[in-house]
């Protein structure tokens, strides 16, 4: 045990438990350690597909597996944020593939063969996930069936794997595809349109109609003799339950304090630009200057005029408003401050078209001054790339060696020199990646371009500054402990605003303007109505404190949750029913609409080319072309009750065109069905009632 509460002091609470039950296990049956990790894991799962949870475990070497995917297809190990969830949603989607799509296609008798795989991949029938894959193209840009063999007999020779996990990556994909195709086409293929439906679409779409109609719109203000029972809304609900269908969520409140700078802060700040002035301004190396001092790093970016007020419109205005190298004022923006330093003035192009041969080999230098020689006594470059190069996948228009147009935000780092190189004069150049025999062949017309070192300097909140938000927070927070009451009682007496949020959503990372609120999203579904939060830091810059005001579970909302939709949706009704009512009592006996539209006080419109078979025709109200479109022609109709107002109207004309064929109608189904097809996996998850717990843990 001794060993043990070391390795608790060493490493935190979290290490030792692991380490505790793996020596539980020497005391403890296997089945046991194995039923309590079974009890403790569901919380835990990151979801359920198909009758069958997946742990975080299982999930994360999914997510490992296509991370290693993208980076073989990007080159880099480095993601955004945005890239990691697309990963982690290619990773779920292939497990709802594997463990949802591809059984339920079975069940219906559908199936993908290893031979139709192979067919699929090499074979005859290639599929466009391979067809269309850049790495399988030849030195003409089109797809090359060598191309996919080559690079499949080069498997068993890679002992990376990569070649293995990328090839395994482009199958499973192409499975998945076809297992799609094939259960969609159950749908597409099944949409009949017999003759007489056929006849009926054709009708609707050429038969328009002209129309002169009255319409009173409804009053925003509430009718109180309208009443909405209780007992309506049951009714409403038990009818109509699988419109309340929800997703967890919560109902919440919260106190934010965010740290800014005091006015003694951004006092300081400013003294300190001002002492750094006179060096910022001589200084030989402006680079390191900047490194050490400023928030803004040093850049070798041309820019125009106008492109340095994204920064700051006064630093463009100084940096523009003379030819001659210079150094700003002080220039403040908030609370950051600048100075701008003007270092270099040219005829710049915008763009470069480059062409390189890459060497990295042990001997690069020496192999690089020779070829350098040979294209100069005027061996052709592209033979050379295609001989010498590491680089052998740079080859714009169909040239080895082409890397193509260049500019300043489409760059290889290290190639900023060829906006500024002798066109068609070939030299050495060293990167990162290499050494580089380079030549610029074209460029775009020279316009006149700065170079600019800018000292930027934001005022940030002092410890004092950021001690004396933290203990405004904890006044708060002690205040507030204990209950939702408590929190309330002491919004009023600190006299704070408290944001309130409804039906918050676990997989919610914002609040409001600010980002990165995960932790106060997971404390809040981490606990019971009426408990508030501790304090809760966001980004070492705002202070939470949070409340739970209501739970929402995942399935239905209850009655009680729903009632405020329902009773809305009955008052309309019963409103819309009882200004129709109204209405007809008042223009009882009248045919002439200028007569009505008098007495309602309202005025007589016209619409022409109503057709039926589009509900948002000219922007009418659907119900209103329903009603007009089998109304007779020529007669006063109405009142209709409509989405907006209600309707009296009288049908002036109708005309049959012959512009929609029995073609269109065709091609419009297949559309549909097409359309309709992108449901088949989002129905089908909720059939199964697929569970998504990932906002759980990213």
């Amino acid at each position: 045990m001794a060993v043990l509460e070391k390795i608790r002091v060493k490493f935190g609470l979290a290490a030792s438990i692991i380490i505790a039950l793996g020596l539980l296990s020497f005391i403890v049956s296997p089945s046991d350690i194995a039923s309590a990790f079974q009890s403790m894991s569901s919380k835990y799962d990151v979801g359920e597909i198909g009758n069958k949870s997946i742990s975080y475990t299982d999930f994360q070497e999914d997510v490992q597996r296509m991370t290693s995917v993208n980076e073989i297809i990007s080159g880099t190990s480095a993601s955004s944020a945005a890239q990691q969830e697309q990963i982690r949603n290619a990773a779920w989607q292939n497990l709802v593939y594997k463990h949802l799509f591809i059984p339920e296609a079975n069940a219906a008798g559908i199936t993908v063969g290893e031979d139709e795989l192979v067919d699929l991949s090499t074979g005859n029938y290639i599929s466009p996930l391979i067809s269309q894959n850049p790495l399988f193209v030849d030195e003409n840009g089109s797809f090359s069936k060598d191309a996919v063999l080559t690079f499949v007999r080069n498997i068993n020779a890679d002992e990376t794997g990569q070649l293995k996990l990328y090839w395994d990556y482009l199958q499973e994909n192409v499975l998945n595809e076809q297992y799609y195709e094939k259960y969609a086409s159950l749908f597409t293929q099944s949409n009949i349109t017999n003759p007489l439906m056929l006849r009926r679409k054709i009708a609707e779409n050429n038969n328009t109609t002209d129309v002169d109609f009255v319409m009173v719109p409804y009053s925003y203000t509430t009718d109180s003799s309208i009443v909405v029972s209780d007992n309506e809304i049951k009714e409403y609900y038990n009818s109509h339950k699988n419109l309340f269908r929800q997703q967890a969520s919560r109902d919440m409140e919260y106190v934010v304090y965010e740290v800014v700078p005091s006015a003694t802060d951004i006092e300081s700040t400013k003294n300190s630009v001002a002492e750094m002035y006179e060096e910022f301004a001589q200084s030989d190396n402006v680079r390191n200057f900047l490194l050490r001092n400023s928030d803004r790093a040093y850049s070798e970016y041309w820019y125009k005029q106008g492109e340095l007020s994204t920064i700051s419109s006064d630093i463009d205005n100084f940096v523009w408003s003379s030819n001659d190298a210079g150094v700003s004022d002080i220039i403040t923006s908030g609370n950051t401050f600048y100075v701008a330093r003007v270092m270099d003035s040219q005829m710049i192009p915008d763009s470069a078209y480059v062409k390189h041969i890459l060497l990295q080999s042990a001997d690069a230098d020496h192999v690089a001054d020779s070829l350098l020689n040979v294209i100069n006594n005027g061996e052709n470059f592209a033979n050379l790339a295609a001989l010498y190069s590491d680089d052998q996948g740079s080859t714009v228009d169909g040239e080895m060696g082409n890397i193509g147009w260049m500019t300043q935000n489409y760059m290889i780092p290290g190639f900023e020199g060829v906006f500024t190189a002798a066109l068609n004069k070939p030299y050495i150049l060293k990167t990162q990646y290499g050494t580089h025999i380079v030549e610029v062949t074209k460029k775009t017309a020279p316009v006149a371009k700065k170079q600019v070192a800018i000292l930027e300097k934001e005022a940030l909140a002092s410890k004092e500054t950021f001690n004396d938000y933290y203990n405004r927070a904890n006044t708060f927070a002690t205040a507030a402990a204990g209950s939702y009451q408590n929190y309330r009682k002491a919004v009023d007496t600190l006299g704070v605003y408290s944001h309130p949020v409804s039906n918050l959503l676990e997989s919610s990372n914002q609040l409001g303007a600010i980002d990165n609120t995960k932790e106060v999203t997971r404390w809040i579904f981490d606990n019971k109505a009426g408990k508030v939060s501790p304090i809760i830091t966001v980004d070492n810059n705002y202070f939470f404190i949070a409340t739970v005001k209501d739970i929402h579970k995942e399935g239905y909302a209850t009655v009680n949750e729903a009632a405020s939709v329902i009773r809305e949706q009955l008052y309309f009704d019963k409103m819309s029913e009882k200004k129709a009512a109204e209405i007809k009592e008042k223009i009882s006996g009248m045919n002439d609409l200028e007569q009505i539209a008098e007495t309602l006080g309202s005025t007589v419109s016209s619409q022409s080319g109503i057709a039926f078979s589009s509900l948002t025709s000219q922007s009418l109200d659907p119900k209103f072309i329903g009603a007009l479109s089998a109304a007779p022609e020529g007669q006063v109709c109405g009142p209709v009750a409509g989405s907006v107002g209600v309707y009296v109207f009288k049908v002036t004309g109708r005309d049959t065109g012959a512009f929609f064929t029995e073609e269109d109608s065709k091609n419009r189904d297949l559309q549909e069905a097409q359309y309709l097809t992108q449901y088949l996996l989002p129905v089908m998850m909720q059939d199964n009632d697929v569970k998504d717990n990932r906002a759980r843990f990213y």
